[in-house]
This record gives C-alpha cells, sequence and structure tokens, in this order.
C-alpha cells in the first residue's frame, strides 16, 4: 500500500487540496487516532511540500493509521475512527478468521450511512458472504474492486431526466434512497504479468 501511495502525486493529480479539510484538522485527527493503545503509522502523516496551495486548503501526504479492531467495541473511539475525513487517510485493521470477519461485519453494521464499500478478494464465495451480509448501497468487488463515489447508486441525474438539477430536492433524496442496492464488479485489468490472479 505504501509504494502505491508513494506513487501520488500534485503533478499528475492524483492528490489534490482539501477543500474542506485544513492541514490542522488533519493533523488534529490523525493525532487523535495515534493516541489510541497500539496505534501505528504506517506511512505519511506529514503535510506536502514545494506547493503554493492557499493554507486555507489542505495538503497532506496519503497517510495509512494501523488500528487494533478492539478499538472499535467502544463508542466513542469508533466514531472516531469511523470519521470520513474527506482527506488521503485510511484506517487499516487487521482480522482473522471467522470470528475476525463477524467482528468486521459488526463494525459495518454499527456505521450510520451504508454509502458505499470494497471488498478485495478472488474468492467468490467470500465476496457473497460480505454482500449477503451488509447493506451498503454500492458495493465495488472483485481482484481490484476500485471505488468511484458510488455513482452508480446516487442519483445525481440527469440520467434522462429534465429534472438533472434536483440534488438535494425531496425527489432526488427519495431516488437516492430508494434505488436498488448496486455491486459492481471489477477484476481487471492486470498486469501482463500476472499469469494467475494473486491469492487475497
Amino acid at each position: 500500500m505504501e509504494a502505491q501511495a508513494k506513487r501520488r502525486n500534485l503533478k499528475d493529480m492524483t492528490i489534490s487540496p482539501l477543500l474542506s479539510v485544513t492541514n490542522e484538522k488533519f493533523k488534529a485527527h490523525l493525532d487523535a487516532v495515534l493516541a489510541l493503545e497500539g496505534a501505528e503509522l504506517l506511512f505519511g502523516g506529514k503535510p506536502l511540500t514545494d506547493h503554493t496551495i492557499p493554507s486555507q486548503y489542505g495538503a497532506y501526504e496519503p497517510t495509512a493509521v494501523k488500528v487494533p479492531i478492539k478499538h472499535f467495541r467502544n463508542k466513542k473511539k469508533a466514531s472516531l475512527l469511523l470519521t470520513e475525513l474527506f482527506a488521503p487517510f485510511q484506517i487499516v485493521v487487521e482480522y482473522s478468521g471467522e470470528k475476525g470477519i463477524e467482528k468486521v461485519l459488526d463494525i459495518c453494521e454499527s456505521m450510520s450511512h451504508h454509502l458505499t464499500a470494497a471488498t478485495v478478494s478472488n474468492d467468490p464465495r467470500f465476496i457473497n458472504y460480505i454482500n449477503e451480509n451488509t447493506v451498503n448501497g454500492t458495493s465495488y468487488t472483485g481482484w481490484r474492486a476500485r471505488t468511484t463515489g458510488a455513482p452508480q447508486n446516487h442519483w445525481f441525474g440527469p440520467s434522462g431526466d429534465p429534472r438533472g438539477a434536483g440534488i438535494g430536492t425531496k425527489y432526488a433524496i427519495q431516488m437516492c434512497w430508494s434505488h436498488h442496492r448496486e455491486i459492481v464488479e471489477d477484476y481487471g485489468p492486470l498486469p501482463s504479468s500476472w499469469n494467475n490472479p494473486p491469492p487475497i
């Protein structure tokens, strides 16, 4: 993950200014997560340098923090860990065995919005089990399972509808939350060096 994250940069726009998260807010959130017992910075954690981004916008390296799964049992800690920062920040949690995946599913169920999720695996039975036991509006599955902000599920229009500018209207909200569930499969393209998909 770190090697992939280090490929991101401002020049090719795989990193961008953060319009709603200042560096101060990013650091405060990062520090709060790192203060949890057993939390570990995997990579990132520093503001970007050598740029002309105005200070009212955030500019941070892609960052990942590994956190013990036990912290999700505490409501206050879980609220911190499940906060969507709208920044290049991710929580990494390890689990093992059937009991571990049940804990992960419990965490998923405890989230408030259930907007989108991804299951990256080459085991169709595992993917089906996750999809059967979650309620996310849009779920990405497969070897890659690249998420794209759930456009398949959220009614932003126009979709052939003259009311395409209806974002925020009662009709738009009704359409968004009464749509069918979307499961998007993503199995490639894979690098040519992969004769067979790696075990996941």
